[in-house]
């Protein structure tokens, strides 16, 4: 053999080994791709498996009588897998039975499909939202457009124009609560986003079951997958009792109509939420999930009056002379005041050159008189001697006694209401008080405050807080944490209530008697008589809280009957005067409604001027 020979036999050779390393390395990247790299094994099995979402039906909200306040409506997403769509299809046709035109069509028939979201052979959203209508009418003709198929949705949808403060709103998931969330929810799913919705989130949306499918390289149908041993069931979402009553929040709704404002009522032994209603609102029907929405929601966000807003638990007003009888029991408490204690009005407070008026006029009164007439006077003088226990120079320590009971009463904090964006409202502290008044040093005295006496100044309060305030005055010293949602409901209509917790304030007894005794006279002989009702014994207060920038605001709060309470309830009628003017009809009124049924012959005139009132045209 010459060497050209045997050097052509060695490349021969050596060619047939680099073949053989090569398909070894194919061969072993080949399996790796396949037993190992978890990316090709998912890209894999996509195009072969696919798995359908079944949608659990959200859990129903139910009032305390067990009417519905929430229904859930069948709604449909039309989808289409693009390897089957037939090139001959009528688009106009199309087009047509589902209310779009082609160019809605040629924007969503194509897509991005180098990207990883889209696969022609897996089914791609086309159309959301189609309204069961549009789709009773589009299924009959559905097998005239191979590749397209609907998915069925439940979203919310309402029986009544109430509640949509308390209930909230249904929202589609953002990437946001998408990530937060792991493994719950996939875009294009809803969520509670608003009200009890989202607070109960977890409870109502259920658990979403799965259907493993075969499909072949086009996206056809081949059968199920694993003889279903995979698969699991959709499970609804738990029924919730509301607290509130329907009849009468609907009827507090009417009440505030064209007026700005809110109500908040309490049953007492429970802390439950028998009716908040904030005005302007808006009909919860607005916000369905439907073609539209979004043009629905841009308008109510546009509202000058602001309908979205809960003037119940988010607007901060000064609470005006329903601050009284709070401080009256804290000074009967440390006693800096008792039942025999006078002072004497001149029909306005004085100090050194300051006047500071009172529309009770000029007398001598005790406490009890002096809750019943609003006077002023007093309750400059008392503050007074709350924040100077320890002398005139050393107020902070007189108001840190006074805030630790107003802490206790759950004031300058949230109470913790089973809802989304409730305002804690503001009490001053010392703090504040240095910070204000820097520029002397830090240093403050009572006078420089008095307007806190009669619920003005710097104090602040929502709606709720002052609901709260007067059920713990019906309890004679403790409330619950309010509530808007009882607990989940059985197939069987019982109730597995949530726990809530008992708050106790550090004030004897017998002083809430003085106070409440006063309250009673300021119905039946005072400036709350709008609120008196034959036959009940109704307890509360009025207050006129003063507007620097327009007419005074209304302010009620109150409690019947006095010996046994069901009824805790506050009123806060912007722009609208005195509190004898709207607040303390308005909530003698809804006392009646939830207690009697019915307005009195005697008193449906104070029901007509309330619901023909529009303070609207005169802000």
């Amino acid at each position: 053999m010459t060497v050209i020979q045997k050097e052509k036999k060695i490349r021969f050779y050596i060619l047939i080994g680099l073949i053989v390393v090569i398909g070894i390395v194919f061969i072993f990247k080949l399996g790796q791709l396949q037993l190992a790299d978890n990316e090709f094994i998912e890209r894999a099995r996509s195009s072969a498996i696919y798995q359908n979402i079944i949608y659990p039906p959200r859990g129903l909200i139910y009032d305390r009588n067990k009417k519905l306040l929430t229904h859930n409506e069948p709604i449909y997403d039309l989808e289409f897998t693009y390897h089957q769509l037939s090139p001959d299809m009528d688009t106009l046709k199309f087009c047509q039975l589902l209310g779009i035109d082609l160019d809605y069509f040629k924007e969503n028939i194509e897509k991005d499909w180098s990207h990883s979201r889209y696969s022609k052979h897996l089914p791609t959203t086309f159309l959301k939202m189609v309204s069961p209508e549009t789709f009773a009418v589009f299924q009959e003709h559905l097998f005239e457009f191979p590749g397209f198929e609907f998915t069925l949705r439940n979203v919310r949808s309402y029986p009544h124009q109430h509640a949509a403060h308390i209930l909230g709103y249904i929202s589609e998931v953002n990437r946001e609560i998408i990530d937060s969330q792991k493994g719950v929810y996939n875009s294009g799913d809803y969520y509670g986003a608003s009200g009890v919705e989202r607070i109960y989130e977890p409870e109502l949306r259920g658990n979403k079951g799965i259907h493993f499918i075969l499909k072949d390289n086009l996206g056809r149908y081949v059968g199920p997958f694993s003889n279903r041993m995979l698969d699991s069931s959709a499970v609804s979402g738990k029924n919730h009792m509301a607290t509130i009553d329907l009849e009468i929040q609907a009827y507090a709704e009417e009440l505030l109509r064209n007026k700005k404002g809110s109500v908040v009522a309490i049953e007492p032994s429970t802390g439950e939420v028998l009716v908040m209603a904030s005005s302007p609102g808006y009909d919860p029907n607005k916000l369905t999930i439907k073609m539209g929405r979004g043009d629905a929601f841009l308008e109510l966000v546009r509202d000058s009056l602001n309908p979205l807003f809960n003037r119940g638990i988010q607007a901060k007003y000064p609470p005006g002379s329903i601050f009284k009888p709070i401080l009256a029991l804290v000074a009967l408490q440390e006693e800096i005041l008792t039942v025999r204690k006078h002072y004497t009005c001149q029909g306005a407070y004085y100090y050194r050159n300051s006047r500071w008026g009172c529309e009770a006029g000029p007398g001598t009164r005790n406490v009890s008189r002096a809750i019943q007439q609003s006077c002023n006077s007093f309750f400059y003088q008392t503050y007074r001697d709350i924040l100077e226990r320890e002398g005139f120079n050393k107020p902070e320590l007189g108001l840190k006694v006074l805030n630790d009971y107003l802490n206790q009463f759950g004031l300058g904090k949230r109470l913790g209401i089973d809802l989304h964006g409730e305002s804690p409202g503001y009490v001053p502290n010392n703090e504040f008080y240095r910070r204000l008044y820097a520029s002397e040093g830090g240093r403050w005295y009572s006078t420089y405050t008095l307007s806190n006496a009669i619920g003005q100044g710097e104090l602040d309060l929502t709606t709720l807080q002052m609901a709260n305030l007067v059920a713990a005055l019906a309890n004679r010293g403790h409330y619950f944490t309010p509530h808007l949602i009882k607990g989940v409901m059985n197939p069987d209509g019982n109730v597995i209530p949530y726990p809530r917790k008992k708050h106790v304030i550090a004030i004897d007894p017998q002083h809430f008697e003085v106070v409440i005794d006063a309250m009673e006279s300021s119905i039946s002989a005072g400036s709350g008589r709008m609120a008196n009702i034959p036959g009940l014994k109704v307890c509360g207060k009025t207050g006129t809280s003063q507007n620097p920038h327009g007419e005074n605001h209304s302010v009620f709060f109150a409690f019947a009957p006095k010996d046994d309470p069901q009824i805790a309830i506050a009123v806060y009628v912007e722009n609208a005067g005195w509190g004898s003017s709207f607040a303390a009809p308005i909530a003698g009124l809804i006392i009646e409604k939830y207690l009697n049924k019915e307005i009195s012959v005697g008193r449906q005139w104070i029901e007509n001027r309330m619901m023909e009132s529009n303070l609207l045209l005169n802000p």
